[in-house]
């Protein structure tokens, strides 16, 4: 495991890398090495269906001359000066980019925390499969429940190294440990599947896998024999939180610099306007010890501190790396991640901050609408906001949720549904993106 952890070796053949891309005729230049070792068990009615283990070191360089930039990959045991000769001679040939660049030097890190995102616990494929097999066991154990989909348990550890030729040099790891389980209920045409998981950083806060079961199981067991509900215009639509965390995914791609310099993002002209009901905040913190998607530094070698990407409602931030923030005249604010062989901005631990109302109260208040469990299709434009997809769920009766429903449709606008989004007090942030339970008014719904 050790050997693993320590970097020492990737930070000295990436720094190679960049002194030999110079030597070839490079202007700048930056390396980063890409660290993964994950292992997995999938089981199915007590049965091992499959197990995997990989390991990988992702080599990438990037080159500048002048204003043109290519990029190359390789795995290890690559000739250094031959991978860098040929990224500079595509360099030389290409189109210049006149926003292609080094981050500034004067944001480098030149300190970082630790934020305690390596576990080094031990896990054998002998604890993981026990884990899926108790998870699964505890499913089909939930009366009603007729058959699995599957269960399965992992765990892995990943990390970035990043060298550049304007002094930046540093490396980080992280862990990550999941279980997971998917069970069937009803028979033949009336079937119904749910599942339930858990993903940690820290092996010990997982999850027990029996606990994990029994909530796949209930889950599935409460949605047999759905129904079908009435076409409505204004339907209050409630979010259960795993639903609403790929509503805050919405929100964040509508604010990420890319889509606003490709001119794909319906919010591309709205930075200093109230794009969301007022009182509401979407925070983004990229140091949050054992953050889920905690990083020291970004792709580029800044370091990143907590934002308030839109607050009480005004958007005050796209989600920045250097070269997009230069397309839109604007500066980095250490959103770069590095996508292989490119640098692109993104979110770290992106949360919809709660409200201060329990989600039991926020359903009571709804009166009558839909609960959602789950969306299906992905019919979501963002360069127009329009949003229609198929869901299936609960219906709220007189504040309670009563009998299932399936064969639904929910249509709007994100642009209106940001307006009149109401959430509870029930965020839980161990997910990269974190959302409570939401409400959302004036929805259309297509059933029968």
């Amino acid at each position: 495991m050790s050997s693993e952890i320590d970097s020492s070796t990737l930070l000295s053949r990436a720094s190679q890398l960049i002194d030999l891309a110079r030597k070839a005729g490079a202007d700048a230049a930056d390396a980063v090495v890409v660290r993964s070792r994950s292992q997995s068990v999938s089981v199915r009615l007590g049965k091992v269906e499959g197990t995997e283990s990989s390991e990988s070191d992702d080599f990438a360089l990037r080159v500048f001359v002048g204003k043109r930039v290519a990029s190359v990959s390789a795995n290890p045991g690559f000739d250094l000066a031959a991978l860098a000769e040929r990224a500079v001679a595509m360099a030389k040939v290409s189109p210049e980019d006149p926003f292609a660049c080094l981050a500034d030097e004067d944001k480098l890190a030149k300190s970082y925390p630790d934020l305690q995102l390596l576990d080094t616990t031990e896990v054998s494929s002998e604890q993981l499969r026990e884990a899926a097999l108790a998870a699964e066991a505890a499913a089909l154990a939930v009366k009603g429940v007729t058959n699995s989909s599957g269960a399965g348990a992992s765990s892995g550890m990943g990390g970035l190294v990043l060298v550049t030729s304007h002094g930046f040099e540093g490396s980080y790891m992280g862990s990550r440990f999941g279980r997971s389980v998917s069970v069937i209920a009803g028979e033949g045409t009336g079937m119904e599947r749910d599942y339930d998981y858990d993903s940690r950083i820290y092996f010990a806060d997982l999850d027990d896998p029996s606990e994990i079961g029994r909530r796949a199981g209930e889950r599935t067991i409460k949605r047999i024999n759905p129904r079908q509900v009435p076409t409505g215009k204004d339907v209050t639509v409630v979010f259960d939180p795993r639903v609403a965390r790929g509503f805050v995914g919405h929100i964040a791609g509508a604010i990420n610099g890319a889509a606003v310099a490709r001119k794909t993002s319906f919010l591309r002209d709205k930075m200093g306007q109230q794009v969301l009901k007022a009182g509401l905040s979407i925070t983004d913190d990229p140091l949050i010890v054992r953050g889920p998607s905690s990083r020291p530094f970004d792709g580029e070698g800044i370091s990143g501190e907590r934002l308030v990407m839109i607050e009480d409602g005004v958007l005050k931030h796209w989600f920045l790396s250097t070269s997009t923030g230069r397309e839109i005249g604007m500066e980095t604010n250490g959103r770069g991640v590095r996508g292989g062989t490119s640098v692109t901005p993104a979110s770290t631990n992106l949360a919809l901050e709660p409200g201060d109302i329990s989600p039991e109260d926020l359903i009571r208040g709804v009166g009558n609408g839909f609960y959602i469990t789950e969306l299906i299709g992905q019919g979501v434009n963002m360069i127009t906001g329009e949003y229609s997809r198929g869901a299936t769920g609960f219906w709220i009766e007189n504040g309670e949720l009563t009998y299932p429903v399936s064969e639904v449709t929910i249509a709007s606008n994100l642009k209106d549904m940001f307006m009149r989004v109401t959430p509870a007090n029930d965020i839980d942030r161990k997910y990269g993106v974190a959302a409570p339970t939401l409400a959302i008014e004036g929805m259309t719904l297509a059933g029968r």
